[in-house]
Formats: C-alpha cells, sequence, structure tokens
C-alpha cells in the first residue's frame, strides 16, 4: 500500500513475502531510516545505532555493543546479574503477597529490566525494587518513545519544523534532556573514580571510557549518551512490556497458567528458581513467548527509506520514500495464520517458525542487518522472568476481576505497549 502523507511518499508492507523480499533479498536497498524531527533533538539521532544510516559511525557502534554487551561471552558473564536481579523481582512479589497487595506487573517487570541494565552498564540500580512508587525513568523512557512514534506533521510538511505546531520536538527535548542529564553525571562520576582509584569496575561504563580515553575519536561522550539511550529504550521498555502482555494472556486463559505451571513443576521443582539453563526443556513457557511476541510485537512497524529510486517486485519506490513494514498485520495474517486473534500457544508445539529473523511470518525483533542488537539479552531475561513469576505464585486479578473481563486494549507508539496496567495478586502455591 502506497500513501502520499504530506510531502512523503510512505509504503506500508504488510505480507510476509514482501517483508522478505526488503529485509533479505534487497536489504541493502532499505537500510536507511526515516529519522522523524524528534530523534533530531540533542543530536540523539547522529549518535544513536537505531537511527543512524548504515554508515562508518553506524557499524562502529553496533560493533562495540555487539563485543561489549550482547556477545555470548559477555552475557555469560553476567548471568549472576540477571538472576539476582530476577530473585529481587520474586522477593517483591513474595512481599505483596504476604500483605496483600495487588502488584502492577509492567511496573515491576519495568523495575527489575531497568536495575539489571543499570548494573550491567554502571554498576548500580536505578529504582528500589521493593518500593511500590511509580519509576519516574519509566515515565520519561514511554513519553520519548509515544512522540517518536505520534504522527508529526513537521515530518510530511517539512517548512513547518521552525513552527513545532503539536510540541512534539519541545517535549522530546525536555524527556531526552532528562535522560541525558542523567547519563552526564553518571559519566562524569565515573571519570572522577578513575581518577582517585587504582582498580577498575567491570561494567560496560567503564569500557567504554578506556576505548574513548586509548582513542578519542572511535567514541566519546555523546556517542556513548545516545548509545545508553538505546539500550534503555530498547532493552527495559520492550522486555517489560512483553512480560505484562504475556501474564495478561495467561490470566485470560487460566488454563493456560495451569499447563505452564504443570511444566515447571516437573522440570525445574515447585517454587524453585529457574536457572538460564533450565529455558531449552521449558518447551512450553518458549510457546507462551513466542506467542506473546506474536501476537504483540514489540514495535508494530519497522521503519525504512530509500537514498534512490528502488525498484520492488515490479513496482518503483520514489527516491526519499518512508517504508514501513507492518509486523502487526503480518503476524496476524489470515492467509498462514489459523485462528490469528486467539493467543493459542500449542501452534508452535513443534514448529519450525524461529523469532531471530529468519521466518518472515514471524519478525517481532526485525531481520536483516538492522535485527535488534539486544535480542540475545532479551531471550534469556524474558523468559527467565516469566517462569519465575509463574513458578512461585499463583495469580488473580484485582478487585475480582473476571479472566473475560480483562481490558487487553493496545497503546500503539514506536513500542506495543498495554493500555491499562495489568494489576494482579501474588498467591502461595
Amino acid at each position: 500500500m502506497s500513501l502520499k502523507l504530506g510531502q512523503v511518499t510512505t509504503v506500508v508492507i504488510s505480507s510476509s513475502t514482501m517483508a522478505k523480499q526488503v529485509l533479505k533479498y534487497q536489504d541493502q536497498d532499505f537500510t536507511s531510516r526515516f529519522a522523524p524531527d524528534a530523534v533530531q533533538v540533542h543530536n540523539y539521532c547522529k549518535f544513536s545505532v537505531g537511527w543512524l544510516p548504515i554508515c562508518p559511525r553506524w557499524r562502529k557502534i553496533r560493533r562495540i555493543m555487539s563485543t561489549y554487551i550482547f556477545s555470548c561471552n559477555r552475557l555469560d558473564a553476567n548471568q549472576h546479574l540477571r538472576s539476582q536481579k530476577t530473585k529481587e523481582l520474586i522477593a517483591y512479589c513474595d512481599k505483596c503477597s504476604q500483605e496483600g497487595k495487588v502488584v502492577d506487573i509492567g511496573q515491576a517487570a519495568f523495575k527489575t529490566s531497568l536495575n539489571l541494565m543499570s548494573n550491567t552498564l554502571f554498576s548500580k540500580d536505578l529504582a528500589d525494587p521493593f518500593s511500590d512508587s511509580k519509576v519516574e525513568l519509566k515515565e520519561v523512557i514511554w513519553g520519548i518513545l509515544t512522540e517518536i512514534g505520534k504522527p508529526n506533521l513537521v515530518d510530511f510538511f517539512p517548512i513547518l519544523k521552525m513552527i513545532d505546531l503539536q510540541g512534539i520536538r519541545r517535549r522530546t527535548t525536555i524527556q531526552v534532556g532528562k535522560l541525558f542529564k542523567l547519563f552526564d553525571a553518571l559519566i562524569n562520576e565515573r571519570l572522577e573514580e578513575k581518577k582517585r582509584r587504582s582498580y577498575e569496575k567491570r561494567d560496560v561504563l567503564e569500557t567504554l571510557l578506556n576505548i574513548s580515553e586509548d582513542n578519542p575519536e572511535e567514541i566519546d561522550q555523546d556517542h556513548i549518551k545516545s548509545m545508553f539511550l538505546d539500550l534503555f529504550a530498547g532493552a527495559t521498555d520492550t522486555t517489560s512490556s512483553t512480560v505484562e502482555w504475556a501474564m495478561a494472556e495467561i490470566l485470560k486463559q487460566p488454563e493456560i497458567m495451569k499447563k505452564a505451571q504443570t511444566e515447571l513443576v516437573e522440570i525445574i521443582g515447585k517454587g524453585k528458581y529457574i536457572e538460564e539453563a533450565d529455558v531449552s526443556q521449558l518447551l512450553y513457557l518458549q510457546c507462551i513467548i513466542k506467542e506473546t511476541l506474536r501476537m504483540h510485537p514489540p514495535v508494530p512497524l519497522l521503519p525504512r527509506s530509500v537514498q534512490q529510486d528502488v525498484e520492488l517486485c515490479d513496482y518503483i519506490i520514489p527516491k526519499d520514500s518512508q517504508v514501513l513494514i507492518n509486523v502487526w498485520a503480518i503476524s496476524r495474517d489470515f492467509t498462514f495464520w489459523e485462528d490469528p486473534l486467539t493467543f493459542k500457544p500449542e501452534r508452535f508445539w513443534g514448529s519450525y517458525l524461529d523469532i531471530r529473523g529468519q521466518n518472515f511470518e514471524l519478525i517481532p525483533l526485525s531481520a536483516g542487518r538492522r535485527i535488534c542488537p539486544g535480542y540475545p539479552l532479551g531471550l534469556r531475561m524474558i523468559p527467565l522472568m516469566l517462569g519465575s513469576l509463574l513458578n512461585s505464585f499463583n495469580w488473580k486479578l484485582e478487585a475480582d476481576i473476571e479472566s473475560n473481563d480483562l481490558d487487553m486494549e493496545e497503546k500503539f507508539g514506536l513500542s506495543l505497549a498495554k493500555a491499562h496496567s495489568l494489576r494482579a495478586i501474588p498467591s502461595p502455591l
């Protein structure tokens, strides 16, 4: 489908066949991204792996992320952090269970993901895992994703750029500024520490500062701040949102919870902590996660653009067109999926379909050279959190809400969130 939105031609791709053509066979033609006005604040898009075109700077940042954050060796070395943060999540839920309190699943999962990422990056928590209060950073990150995802007149009528009619640039400037101020403080604090001590911390910030010290042209503070924003926006919000959606679907169909808990008891043992090595044996849990990512892909629309006229299956896509791959529609395509609007983890029993960008009927993490760089971490953390919640407690909706009455409304932005927070009550198994 082709639309003319203002002065911009927008092509929307909603079939897996065309998505495969774009992301696999013609990936090089579609590697650029249309950078909306909102991501140009604080020069964010000039240093962001998410918004830079494929260029030497993009390759350099991507290589640093792949080597020092998401490589198998690094992830294995940080396994204790994921275990520790998951145990803190379970301890918080246990506290709520004893006190008869409701757990805001998305908020609790977000704190867990946030503290995991902050400890990986700079060895400290940014949220109290045992507090019931809201996390300001969650509001800031979601605010940024919401503003970037909004249709902005400036993007379709560049002549309006100086006016900022909708106030999107103003609000994004404030929100990104809050995060950059936090990152500046953490970086400067570490630089002061490095002057005073002889030992080094084993975290990502220390590594990046060492690289910057040895080769200032390769990476500087602007690179580091934009990388951290990419990581917090990409890793914390999407991981916690996926856990929240999975729990919502499970609570809507209690028989799924029973099947998952039965598997956990048989493989792990009732109430025992789950280790990452156990996940490969938890086949039904993996099916639940795949089905969650199918119905609720973290990024529903994958943005691309073309820098020259490109021929795609006998159609000419004009230079500077925006291309949107509609992952949400592809994963609900009636011509491929049986009963696609129903949450059925069993559809993945014995299925060859994988979520790592090889099967284009299921691409919640994108595909091609722009596949989500953080997916190796997400695919370790999501089953650990979800499995631990299910193997530690029974769950019911707050205020005796019936399963059939659970609100499943979606809130579209750059990422796909649940419109209304999932609030549930844990009780001992």
